[in-house]
């Protein structure tokens, strides 16, 4: 009688801690997400590090020479002034879209997905000293190059597509508006649409990746009212063309490397996921 006691007891100690247990996973919740979307968009300008410039054809036409030292200029696309900027579609001047997330946490990280529109042009009309061969004809000299001779613009554009890491440092607070400093730091693909000319042949390519790009951006975010923000910052790149379809039929490749420093002024609207 008591054996039976004893196993009767036992069973309803584990009956027990089973629905206990059954009960406090039950109760336990998924965390839920208590950071904070955004998204902004915003416009930009830029400067260009010179770039030696090489051009290559080994098929049809045979070709392979340098532009040393070849400088560069953006194209804002809003040159008139507000009537000009506002008569235009939204993505013909200089632009960039950012969309991000920010966590909730004593380090203030964040990531981010950008889409930064810039234009790239090479100066034409312009003495250059060039390198190498062209169709048999060794040349080793200063050169006035014209746009029939070589023409290059990145201009739909000189597309940074970057997976950012993002610090935040709050640094005043108030009812109304917050100030942080914010820093990015990112690499991506450039997803380029260039335009070309060399030895008076035309060509133009369509949107694909062409090369590789590295960027971090430091600036100034303005929140108000919690839900809006402005954003000042400034951003240095590092970009490496590594095959740009040029020539005839896009059979010739144009490759280079430079450095790009870009005014950033956008604007946007926080999601916040949690109170």
């Amino acid at each position: 009688m008591r054996s039976l006691y004893k196993i009767i007891v036992v069973q309803a100690l584990i009956i027990v801690a089973l629905s206990t247990s059954a009960q406090n996973k039950i109760d336990i919740k998924p965390k839920k997400m208590k950071g904070t979307f955004y998204i902004s968009w915003g416009y930009n300008r830029e400067a260009y590090t010179k770039s030696d410039i090489r051009f290559k054809n080994n098929t049809n036409d045979n070709y392979d020479f340098t532009l040393v030292d070849a400088a560069a200029h953006d194209k804002p696309g809003f040159n008139n002034g507000l009537s000009d900027f506002l008569s235009k579609d939204l993505t013909i001047p200089q632009y960039q879209l950012h969309i991000g997330y920010l966590f909730k946490d004593k380090h203030n990280l964040g990531i981010e997905l950008s889409w930064d529109h810039l234009k790239y042009v090479v100066y034409d009309n312009v003495t250059i000293h060039v390198q190498g061969n062209i169709r048999g004809n060794i040349i080793d000299k200063d050169t006035f190059v014209d746009p029939s001779f070589v023409h290059l613009q990145h201009t739909n554009g000189n597309n940074y597509l970057m997976l950012n890491i993002v610090k935040m440092q709050p640094l005043w607070k108030s009812k109304y508006a917050n100030v942080s400093a914010i820093g990015k730091a990112g690499a991506g693909p450039l997803v380029s649409y260039s335009i070309s000319t060399v030895l008076n042949e035309p060509y133009d390519t369509w949107f694909h990746i062409q090369g590789l790009v590295v960027g971090g951006t430091l600036g100034a975010r303005i929140d108000i009212f919690k839900y809006l923000f402005i954003q000042p910052s400034f951003q240095l790149a590092w970009a490496d063309y590594i095959k740009t379809q040029v020539g005839k039929g896009g059979e010739g490749v144009a490759s280079h490397m430079f450095a790009s420093y870009c005014f950033m002024l956008e604007g946007g609207f926080n999601i916040p996921l949690s109170k």
